[in-house]
């Protein structure tokens, strides 16, 4: 009796397991589907006299023009496309369709986690799934976009690897994608470089993208909260880019200065961002002879910055070169501040996350883009953009949010 008390209720337990993974399931997909068809009823982005770039000879693309060229950074898209977030994965394929129809950018590069496999939070461990729906909705909206990846973008417990994600956007024919997974003898999936080149064949700014990674491998998990860095054969590959790039310049111009202006895109911030915040924090939020404050504010609590946790010669080696003159990061979804930290500018993105903190689908200070314009000189600017603003007009309803702004610490919380 009691041998058939005990199969009956594992036979319930089984039952009950089965049918909810069947329900999810169904949830899933239905939800899924529902986020492509909205996707699909988005209009392309009416560009007047859009920019069509074309592969050179070492396989960069390039963009040719003799005028302002305009860059719209988003990071932190956090599509987990599971059945616990159909809702706000809308929200965010809502807001990114909104601000690149508004702004008109040239090229769109976003900074990692388009995808938010978390299992918990998401209902899925499909990191796939996520990149399918942005990708869908670039190419709708037919603007051109590459990607540097974060560290969710492939978690160690995802359905798919940092190379099977890669060769999705790689080798998927997208028209608008430039997406390139670099040199296989270098670190990563993203290393790659799109040049602006001037009529004259003179290339007035490379924009590096890189990989920096996910997790140390003592904390594969994410647990700890402890990140990788950029790694030395990738600061090696940067170094002879660099120059190949300035012989280049030499073989086409007389330029004064060869050296082509640079900007960087990644992910997870450089120890750099910490040390610039800290001195600036420490001068009561006021500039130093290293640091002056350009825009933005450090909305994180705690550490405030997040980087990877060892030590990389990146940052050392762009001083040394003279080349780039700004790096672009997300990462901490809170902090949007742009900081000149001796000659380079250390700049966040605004991210666009609905799921990942907590709370943060009603928050929205912190939502928006950020706008670069590179002029023909190789200089640039950037503007940090609310996407609550008037200006972005969603197809689907905004929702309401909480804009109290953000607030920066006073003191470094130990």
């Amino acid at each position: 009796m009691k041998g058939k008390i005990f199969f009956k209720i594992i036979g319930i337990i089984v039952s009950v397991v089965v049918l909810f993974c069947a329900v999810t399931s169904l949830i899933t997909v239905v939800g899924r589907n529902s986020n492509m068809k909205k996707i699909e009823s988005f209009e392309q982005v009416k560009i007047e006299n859009q920019l069509v770039p074309v592969e050179d000879e070492n396989g960069y693309w390039t963009f040719t023009t003799d005028k302002d060229f305009k860059v719209v950074h988003l990071t932190d898209i956090h599509i987990g496309a599971g059945w616990l977030c159909h809702g706000k994965d809308l929200k965010a394929i809502n807001a990114v369709a909104a601000m690149v129809t508004a702004e008109k950018p040239d090229l769109v590069i976003i900074t990692g986690d388009i995808a938010y496999p978390i299992p918990f939070q998401a209902g899925t461990n499909d990191n796939l799934a996520a990149a399918k729906l942005f990708a869908s909705l670039m190419e709708k909206l037919g603007v051109y976009w590459t990607v540097a990846f974060g560290n969710h973008d492939t978690e160690i417990y995802s359905k798919y690897n940092r190379e099977e994600i890669a060769q999705f956007y790689e080798n998927s024919g997208f028209r608008y994608c430039l997406f390139k997974s670099g040199p296989e003898d270098v670190d990563g999936y993203c290393n790659n470089i799109i040049n602006i080149k001037n009529s004259k064949g003179e290339i007035t700014q490379s924009i590096f993208t890189f990989d920096s990674h996910s997790y140390t491998e003592h904390d594969i998990f994410g647990i700890g909260w402890k990140y990788d860095n950029i790694h030395e054969n990738q600061v090696e590959w940067y170094r002879d880019c660099v120059k190949k790039l300035t012989d280049y310049n030499k073989s086409v111009s007389d330029m004064k200065n060869p050296v082509p202006s640079s900007t960087a895109f990644f992910h997870i911030p450089l120890k750099e961002y910490q040390d610039a915040w800290y001195e600036y924090l420490n001068n009561d939020f006021k500039d130093t002879e290293n640091v002056k404050l350009i825009h933005g504010v450090a909305g994180e609590g705690g550490i405030i910055v997040y980087p990877g946790d060892g030590e990389d010669t990146l940052f050392e080696t762009m001083l040394e070169l003279g080349s780039t003159k700004g790096i672009f990061c997300g990462h901490d979804h809170e902090n949007n501040f742009c900081l000149d930290y001796k000659g380079i500018q250390l700049s966040y993105g605004m991210s666009v996350d609905y799921l990942a903190y907590i709370g943060i689908s009603r928050r929205g200070a912190q939502r928006g883009c950020k706008v670069i314009t590179y002029s023909p000189d190789g200089s640039f600017t950037s503007q940090n953009e609310n996407y609550y603003q008037d200006k972005y007009i969603s197809q689907f309803q905004k929702e309401t949010v909480n804009m109290e702004e953000l607030t920066q610490l006073a003191e470094i919380e130990e």
